[in-house]
């Protein structure tokens, strides 16, 4: 632990959200699953966070006269908060604090406003900007609200600790990334379609959102929030997490965004007394072991792999939808707020991440940048960090870029623009080079072999 931190642990007041949550009808899962690494690395994750004092240390009240509350919290969760009390929300804390600004970064096929919150100046480097993505599943809202009050707390906290956190940290949230959807209550948008599938397509107005905001701010973390619907006993979880499967994310990024999972989030939600475990994987009740994976593998048309492969450490989180007790069954309000208040515990752990790795991060994220440029490694069209790519998987030799016809790229011109690819025109076509930021990318989007590509360029072996 730093000086500067010790030195601010005399100071401040403990995190209150770093304490034990009983769930009725059982004992904390924390207390009943806790070994001594696990209980070593959550004292680590709620010092730093008392340290920081972000975002809950000090309560919003302390820090403006009538900071804005959600309708959920006006409901004491009864209700979620609706799309019109979000605007509200967002609008009282845009004029109210001089450091949140919202700004309207597309619209969906409903007419809906997408919208992205600046907590913190748009900082030159070595800032880290953090972007949270919430609720791309219409009917998993718990993500969302815990956005929704995270974004408030830290636009109004004045503490120095936070304010230093915020001098060096650009946080975004996209508090609702599928507004159609939410209004609804659905998995999918308007047009039925599952936005967290669509991140290389970019055929919704709200995949192409996400796209944009990612090629433009340079996110160096981009955390991702879920439910899920348990499987009892082998897939029954308090939080599940997951970092960046796909075999093309650079290693450095990868590495980190396992720390994130292992040693930040999931240990901030185990101090809070709930259970985490990985998701997609089943797990034997008695043993721990795993014994069947559902989901969770390199599908580069899901956020947390696009994220990777944009150079940004990343994680999903899902928290479980289904009631835990009788008394859960009886109240839903009880249900909302264990749910709500697990991913606020998880988003203590990405606060403390950035903290306490942000030199790391800024270092792993600028290399994965410009490896592109250098990089004759191979690029894999399938596998994941744990299922080896089969031969026919593997661009051990991958080209020098692709050619895309007249047709070809008057298809994807626009597709290629918001991911960020360099292209130039060549003849009445264009010419996409491998040698640039996007290289593992590039294939994954052009080459006939890639399971969701775009289009079928022609590979360009001389180089």
């Amino acid at each position: 632990m730093t000086p500067r931190i010790t030195r601010a642990l005399r100071m401040l007041s403990p995190h209150p959200w770093l304490g034990p949550v009983a769930h009725p009808g059982r004992p904390p899962s924390g207390a009943r699953r806790r070994g001594p690494a696990v209980r070593r690395r959550s004292a680590v994750v709620a010092a730093v966070l008392g340290a920081l004092a972000v975002p809950f240390a000090i309560a919003p009240a302390e820090a403006a006269p009538h900071p804005p509350r959600t309708g959920f919290e006006t409901s004491d969760g009864a209700g979620w908060t609706g799309l019109g009390e979000e605007q509200a929300f967002l609008g009282a804390v845009d004029r109210a604090s001089d450091r949140a600004a919202v700004d309207r970064i597309g619209t969906t096929k409903e007419g809906r406003p997408l919208q992205l919150v600046r907590i913190g100046k748009k900082h030159p480097a070595p800032a880290t900007t953090v972007l949270l993505i919430c609720s791309q599943h219409g009917d998993e809202p718990a993500g969302r609200e815990a956005c929704l009050t995270t974004l408030r707390d830290l636009a109004f906290a004045e503490d120095r600790a936070t304010r230093a956190f915020l001098s060096r940290t650009t946080l975004l949230v996209l508090p609702t990334a599928n507004p159609d959807g939410r209004a609804a209550d659905t998995r999918g948008n308007a047009d039925g379609v599952d936005i967290n599938r669509d991140h290389i397509a970019l055929e919704t107005a709200e995949g192409r959102a996400i796209a944009a905001v990612v090629r433009d701010e340079r996110p160096d973390v981009i955390y991702d929030l879920h439910e899920y619907g348990a499987t009892p006993p082998y897939y029954d979880k308090d939080l599940f997490v997951l970092w960046p499967r796909n075999l093309n994310v650079a290693g450095r990024v990868h590495g980190l965004s396992r720390t994130l999972s292992e040693q930040y989030v999931r240990p901030a939600a185990t101090g809070s007394g709930y259970s985490s475990g990985h998701y997609g994987i089943w797990t034997d009740p008695v043993t721990g072991d795993p014994i069947r994976q559902t989901a969770g593998d390199g599908q580069e048309r899901i956020l947390r792999n696009a994220s990777g492969l944009k150079h940004a450490v990343g994680l999903l989180i899902e928290s479980r939808i289904d009631a835990l007790s009788d008394a859960e069954k009886d109240d839903p309000a009880l249900n909302h707020r264990r749910r709500v208040h697990s991913q606020r515990t998880a988003l203590d752990g990405l606060l403390a991440f950035t903290e306490e790795q942000r030199a790391r991060i800024r270092a792993a994220t600028g290399l994965s940048r410009v490896s592109g440029y250098a990089d004759r490694g191979p690029v894999y069209l399938g596998g994941a960090d744990n299922d080896p790519a089969e031969p026919g998987e593997i661009l051990a030799d991958p080209p020098c870029g692709y050619r895309l016809d007249a047709a070809q790229y008057a298809g994807v011109k626009d597709e290629l623009a918001l991911h960020g690819v360099r292209s130039h025109r060549d003849g009445a076509g264009a010419y996409v080079p491998l040698r640039q930021s996007a290289r593992s990318l590039i294939p994954l989007l052009l080459d006939q072999r890639a399971t969701y590509s775009l289009t079928s360029g022609q590979a360009d072996t001389a180089c």
